[in-house]
């Protein structure tokens, strides 16, 4: 990527990739200002990693949505700033590891026992290295070197790289898995799309029969797989965290199912206005 930041391939100012760039770099400045002015708690190290981590793992969910909603969308666009997001994700990732290589002291042989010995940091720690792979090979230079084939091969892992993630993110959540199990419900989702673009006909997965119905049953997993994390980490029964799925207390909070269905409704939403515009534009050269 030998262009600059803001601009396209032809070298012209864009929005989307202005405004891409300054999405990506906030959330570190934000962090960076709140350890900087002493706002991350008692245990500022702790907290520095966990809200990297966090987004770490958001911006490798954004990088997979950007081909489906371009293709949902019918917004081609998109796919230009799929890279960068991917990028920052890994850069975010590195970041994770070195915050937690300074709250032990930079000890790398205590490091490396610890990666060893707890499952959940030998899991993270791979995922981290698959980033790194993808991260590396993100280059123009790379993708010629590798050649396309075997360069998509490659960064099909982004996948399992992603599932690895998230099981290290629900096994060092010691208490409350809500945000987790929102993030397993949009993968999740992302997932199952991925697999019937893959076995459906021709632009059928992006049909508003099909995405509704997938968004339905993402929620439902999502309220199904709460209930079985609450019950694993703090003995819940797992009828009474179904039972909040159905309540909808706004007092309570809104149950991550929820979330997920809005997501997918709102894909749902893109898919039509994609359609309505692709069809003025045909009445538009007609």
């Amino acid at each position: 990527m030998n262009w600059r930041l803001w601009q396209d391939r032809a070298g012209r100012y864009s929005w989307l990739m202005t405004l891409a760039l300054a999405g990506l770099c906030l959330p570190m400045a934000l962090i960076g200002y709140d350890a900087i002015m002493g706002q991350l708690g008692p245990r500022p190290y702790n907290a520095f990693i966990h809200e990297v981590g966090v987004w770490t793992f958001r911006f490798l969910l954004l990088s997979l949505l950007v081909t489906p909603l371009a293709r949902i969308a019918r917004w081609p666009a998109l796919m230009t700033v799929r890279r960068r997001i991917g990028v920052a994700a890994c850069l975010y990732a590195v970041v994770h590891l070195a915050g937690y290589a300074a709250d032990q002291s930079l000890d790398l042989l205590h490091i490396a026992s610890e990666i060893a010995r707890r499952v959940y940091l030998t899991i993270g720690f791979v995922a981290l290295l698959g980033l790194v792979a993808l991260g590396i090979t993100s280059t123009d230079g790379m993708i010629k070197r590798l050649g396309g084939p075997r360069w998509r091969r490659l960064h099909a892992l982004v996948y399992p790289i992603a599932v690895l993630g998230l099981v290290h993110y629900f096994l060092q959540e010691k208490a409350d898995v809500t945000v987790p199990t929102l993030m397993a419900g949009w993968l999740a989702w992302l997932l199952a799309y991925r697999l019937l673009n893959r076995v459906l006909p021709d632009g059928q997965a992006r049909s508003v029969p099909v995405l509704l119905g997938l968004s339905v049953l993402a929620a439902v997993g999502t309220a199904g797989a709460e209930a079985l994390g609450f019950w694993a980490v703090r003995h819940l029964p797992p009828g009474l965290v179904l039972e909040a799925n159905l309540s909808f207390d706004w007092d309570a909070g809104i149950r991550p199912a929820w979330y997920v269905l809005a997501g997918g409704l709102g894909l749902t939403l893109a898919s039509v206005v994609g359609d309505l515009k692709q069809r003025a534009r045909r009445l538009a050269r007609a």
